[in-house]
């Protein structure tokens, strides 16, 4: 790894890489575009190979999953390729590896991780913010944590360089923006609804960025919150747009991405080739 995460960095590196992509993308007048995908799906190798094509096909940052059995803000969709990678032996320590791979092969991209409190603790908080930061992660958001129980999370982040992710939730109120506002670094993910993570469904409407996320955003920036990205629902290129339009500067789709791999199992370079095209056709919604 070419650079060296520690303590001493802390609160000035956490979010720097997000910082500069965030920058040099409105030099270019253009958006983010983040894709999210479970690591070890649906094998180490192969994962490997499909997170190459994220970025190679303009990806600004990742948003990464490590598998766990019981993913209770996703949808089905992530729930079964938490399932995948789980069956194929996968662990925190294998995802580490691949992290490692991603960051020698992409130096400059934001690599944040989107997981579950329990696989935190089960390695220890101190120990899993300095074996992430040394894997060169940028961020982690933890799902099921409340802001009120983050405080040992938040101190071991920023005591390694990691910026700590919150979420701010539709119809929250003004003391839960400022507190998001307040303690999120790199990116504030924004909710386009409540719920869990997934594609369009009848219970899921397509037109999911509403009303909400421009008063979502329009408070955030109020309080001076790191970047606010959206996420849940982003399925199509026109959502992505829905989501720009709304004052988000950036865009998260995981369900989508994944149901590319999920829709082609028994072909790898088919996976590989719809996918390039995929993320491609959101990453141009954002210019």
């Amino acid at each position: 790894m070419s650079e060296s995460f520690t303590p001493a960095a802390n609160i000035q590196q956490a979010g720097a890489r997000y910082q500069a992509s965030f920058a040099a993308l409105k030099e270019k007048n253009e958006k983010a575009f983040i894709p999210f995908v479970m690591i070890g799906d649906p094998n180490a190798e192969q994962s490997f190979a499909v997170i190459k094509s994220l970025i190679d096909a303009g990806a600004d940052a990742l948003e990464l999953g490590i598998p766990f059995s019981d993913p209770s803000a996703d949808g089905l969709t992530i729930q079964h390729a938490a399932l995948r990678a789980l069956g194929e032996g996968m662990t925190p320590d294998t995802c580490i590896d691949i992290l490692k791979q991603v960051r020698e092969y992409a130096p400059q991209i934001p690599i944040g991780l989107l997981l579950y409190g329990n696989l935190v603790f089960a390695r220890g908080i101190d120990k899993f913010y300095k074996d992430m930061s040394e894997a060169g992660v940028d961020s982690v958001l933890i799902a099921d944590v409340p802001i009120r129980e983050s405080e040992p999370f938040k101190a071991a982040a920023l005591k390694y360089g990691v910026a700590p992710i919150f979420i701010a939730p539709p119809n929250a109120s003004d003391d839960t923006l400022r507190a998001v506002s307040s303690l999120s670094r790199g990116y504030t993910y924004v909710l386009s609804r409540a719920g869990v993570t997934g594609v369009d469904t009848p219970e899921t409407p397509k037109n999911t960025v509403t009303s909400t996320a421009n008063q979502l955003i329009e408070t955030l920036n109020k309080y001076n919150a790191a970047p606010p990205v959206i996420g849940f629902g982003i399925s199509t290129p026109q959502q992505v747009k829905e989501a720009l339009n709304a004052g988000a500067l950036g865009a998260i789709s995981g369900s989508a991405v994944v149901k590319v791999i999920e829709n082609n199992l028994n072909d790898h370079e088919k996976m590989l080739t719809e996918m390039s095209h995929f993320i491609s056709e959101m990453k141009a919604a954002t210019r």
